[in-house]
Order: C-alpha cells, then structure tokens, then sequence
C-alpha cells in the first residue's frame, strides 16, 4: 500500500455504517488490549448515534481505494478548544501510517479553525496508543478511572505551537 493512495476526507451520510463497523471491530482491539472488561461505548453504538454524529461534528475518513479503512470524530467546543474520539483504523491497514495521516488532516483542521487545544482520552495502559500521541505532540493532562480502568487525558496544544512559530 502506497501512502499517496490513502486519502482522507470528511465523512458523509453514506458512510454512517462504515463508520460504525470499523469503529466497533477497532474498540474490540482497543477493550483486549487495555484489559478492559466492561463495556466500552463504541461496542454498542446505534446506526442513530454515528449518524447524528456525522451530522453534529467533525468526522474524518481515511480511505484506501474508495474504502474507508479509518475514521475518527472531533467535537469542536465553545471554549476554543476539541475532544477528539473514536479514532480507529481497521486491523488490516495497522502500522501503515494511516493514524498518522489521519492526525496530519486533524492538525491541518485544528489549525484552520483556531483551536488552542485538542483532548482526547485512552487507556494508559495501552503504551503503543500513549507512545503514538506523544510523538503527534500530545501530553497527559490528568489520569481517571471513571470508566472502570485507567485512563489518560491527553492534550496537544497549538496555539502554543503558534506563538512558537512566531518568534
């Protein structure tokens, strides 16, 4: 797979089941490798719910000859900041580069739309997804366990990276 063969775009209506597909197949992974034996919501996600989400936020997809092999949803806030979520790539297309061109068009976005900072959470116990956001530019703001297994809250800043960019 050619890394110029994946685009990505944002997501449409027709892509709502594709989505939640791969979003549950990828919390599967997500839930084994973190340990974790409740339910995750992503598992029991209605065809209602990612469509209202592709209708209220910003979703993204990642598709390999026409096929989405990615996705992922940002909730943009009033305080100029966004909680990223449901970030997953099909396990076939792994360790391919996809999540990064994917966090590419999130920075891209996140910058367009002048927002500070973008948090997302995941499970700390997970070190390749810690080490992945580390090296997007993310850092752990807090830890939680109100979800019944730790979780780290990760924040990447950019309006730091602005003012950095400036001097």
């Amino acid at each position: 797979m050619d890394k110029m063969d994946i685009v990505v775009r944002k997501a449409t209506l027709k892509d709502v089941e594709q989505i939640r597909l791969l979003t549950r197949d990828s919390f599967m992974m997500y839930a084994e490798n973190a340990g974790i034996t409740a339910l995750v919501a992503p598992l029991s996600e209605s065809y209602e719910e990612v469509e209202k989400e592709v209708r209220t936020k910003e979703v993204l997809v990642a598709l390999f000859n026409e096929k989405i092999i990615g996705s992922l949803r940002i909730e943009i806030k009033a305080d100029n900041t966004a909680y990223l979520s449901r970030v997953g790539v099909s396990e076939l297309y792994q360790n391919n580069d996809v999540g990064r061109i994917l966090m590419n068009a999130v920075d891209e976005l996140m910058e367009m739309m002048g927002i500070d900072c973008l948090y997302i959470h995941t499970a700390s116990k997970v070190f390749s997804l810690v080490k992945f956001y580390y090296k997007k530019g993310f850092y752990i703001e807090s830890t939680t366990k109100d979800r019944g297994y730790i979780r780290a809250l990760l924040c990447k800043e950019y309006k730091v990276a602005k003012v950095a960019n400036l001097l």
